[in-house]
């Protein structure tokens, strides 16, 4: 290698060669101190101006963020309300196809059956019967009817009781429904 430097410098001495590497090393050494200081200078303002740049970032994607999430639970939300309904709209009618009534049927029988049980107590105690709203039924709640002969109903004189009878405890619901047959049973 230093006859490669030798070849290079050709004329110059030794001397003057040793002393312009010495010169570029001083030379390169002080850069180093000068890049050193200024980097120590302005480092303090260059990490402030980086962490003021990641804070703007970091809240414009949190921003970003928060909004794409709100979108995509909307349209979950959305997705789940239709997937539930269509869930209850068919377990319904599955359920109405084996024959099992409705919230709607029952809450409508059990206030027939309070209103039948205030009429008998009222009948059994001597009072006039309370009148009661006959709702019309559907006709497929008739079809399976039709084949069975209706008789008209005829109107009984009603017994006199004594004032000693005991008076009938009212029908609830729960009674209706177990004097039903059970589906093991037929």
């Amino acid at each position: 290698m230093g006859k490669k430097l030798k070849e290079l410098a050709g004329d110059v001495t030794e001397s003057q060669l040793a002393s312009t590497v010495k010169e570029s090393a001083q030379q390169i050494w002080l850069a180093g101190l000068g890049a050193f200081a200024k980097a120590q200078e302005e480092g303090g303002k260059v990490f402030d101006a980086l962490v003021r740049e990641g804070e703007s970032i970091q809240s414009r994607t949190r921003k970003m963020t928060d909004e794409r999430i709100a979108q995509v639970a909307g349209k979950a939300a959305g997705t789940w309300d239709r997937l539930e309904q269509v869930f209850e709209d068919r377990v319904a009618r599955a359920l109405g196809s084996l024959g099992v009534p409705s919230k709607q049927d029952i809450d409508s029988l059990s206030k027939r059956v309070v209103d039948l049980s205030a009429a008998v107590q009222a009948l059994t105690e001597g009072k006039a019967a309370p009148k009661i709203a006959v709702k019309s039924v559907a006709k497929e709640e008739i079809a399976p009817a039709e084949s069975a002969e209706v008789k008209p109903a005829v109107a009984k004189p009603a017994a006199r009781r004594s004032a000693a009878a005991k008076p009938v405890p009212p029908v609830t619901p729960a009674d209706v429904l177990n004097t039903l047959p059970k589906a093991g049973d037929e």
